[in-house]
């Protein structure tokens, strides 16, 4: 089993800054992709980032130049730093990462993130 552990969310004002963090942890041999996604109240959940490689990444094109998405295999830890936020950044961020399993079978299985609150207000 492979759980994940979020944070770094929280209340920003307009034009603020926050950096998300998600560190996996458990049965892994190699982490393939690692993507961050949102939920905002009411919505569909929707992609935000993705890093299938360590030197490959892909956003939606209303974040950017505002967010980046990185990755430190050491740790098996993947970041969102999120700059220039706007309201409607509003949502619960959810990391999803894409796991080879250390069993015997090399098993590839993607696991979420529980979520974490971001919320930009004035």
């Amino acid at each position: 089993q492979v759980q994940l552990v979020e944070s770094g969310g929280g209340l920003v004002q307009p034009g603020g800054s926050l950096r998300l963090s998600c560190a996996a942890s458990g049965s892994i041999f190699s982490i393939n992709t690692m993507d961050w996604y949102r939920q905002a109240p009411g919505k569909q959940r929707e992609l935000v980032a993705t890093m299938p490689s360590f030197s490959s990444t892909n956003y939606r094109d209303s974040v950017k130049g505002r967010f980046t998405i990185s990755r430190d295999n050491d740790k098996n830890t993947v970041y969102l730093q999120m700059n220039s936020l706007k309201p409607e950044d509003t949502a619960v961020y959810f990391c999803y990462i894409v796991v080879t399993s250390n069993d015997s079978g090399r098993t590839v299985r993607g696991y979420w993130g529980q979520g974490t609150q971001v919320t930009v207000s004035s």
